[in-house]
């Protein structure tokens, strides 16, 4: 975010606050979680000034959150499938991919350094920056408002969010029942500067292009790819359904 003004700083931390629907009584902890080591070093604010803390203390809660979630939403799922669900849900791409749905990445303060190499795309400092979050708001706010950031942004949209994130061992399992060769994965393009890449992938199911995805690393690209080709075979198992009746 660069040098920028009290108002300027300000007017931006009012404006995440209205996205997440949280207002914070200390600024002070919302303008730490979005503070990265790298800004902190050159601002010489210390070890302290930065997000490191509150992200300890926000890995913990979001623990807490989506293990008590899981636990009610699915009753008869056994411990090390709820251990599974869960790793999936709140891994590091899969917390990049919610706070990108929010806008989080443009709020983050990174030293330029960082900045000019990437860093506001990086899944890790985004990550990193969502759980520190998180852990302001728990003090801030308590267990309650730490519990329905979590519903709102993290846990919400779930059967489809957990297709998403799962979504190239589901498809690799859908073409092993249909006696399909291993999906394939080609790298088409490339586009932007090297600190803002994005990845165009195709997935290739017996020798035929099925679907498309583009994303920040090629991982994320396949992923997006193999999502896009599980939704069309759902469609045209339901068109098929249909057409029985």
């Amino acid at each position: 975010m660069g040098e920028m003004n009290l108002s300027i700083k300000t007017e931006k931390l009012e404006q995440l606050e209205q996205r997440i629907g949280y207002r914070f009584k200390d600024e002070g902890l919302l303008e730490q979680a979005l503070t990265h080591s790298s800004y902190a070093n050159e601002k010489k604010l210390g070890k302290g000034g930065c997000n490191e803390r509150l992200e300890f203390l926000g890995d913990a809660v979001l623990e807490l959150i989506s293990s008590d979630f899981l636990f009610g939403a699915y009753p008869d799922v056994p411990e090390g499938e709820l251990t599974k669900r869960r790793a999936s849900l709140v891994c590091e791409p899969s917390l990049a991919f919610c706070a990108r749905a929010f806008g989080l990445p443009e709020f983050l303060f990174l030293g330029r350094g960082e900045d000019l190499t990437g860093g506001r795309n990086r899944d890790s400092i985004i990550s990193d920056a969502t759980e520190a979050l998180l852990g302001a708001i728990y003090l801030d706010g308590g267990f309650a408002s730490a519990k329905e950031f979590v519903l709102n942004f993290i846990l919400n949209d779930i059967e489809h969010k957990q297709l998403f994130y799962d979504s190239k061992t589901t498809l690799q399992e859908l073409v092993q029942e249909k006696g399909k060769r291993p999906v394939e994965y080609r790298l088409v393009r490339t586009d932007g500067p090297d600190h803002n890449k994005y990845f165009t992938v195709e997935a290739v199911v017996d020798g035929e292009v099925t679907g498309r995805g583009t994303g920040h690393t090629k991982k994320a690209a396949e992923q997006a790819a193999a999502y896009e080709v599980i939704l069309r075979l759902k469609r045209q198992q339901v068109e098929h359904v249909s057409e029985e009746y």
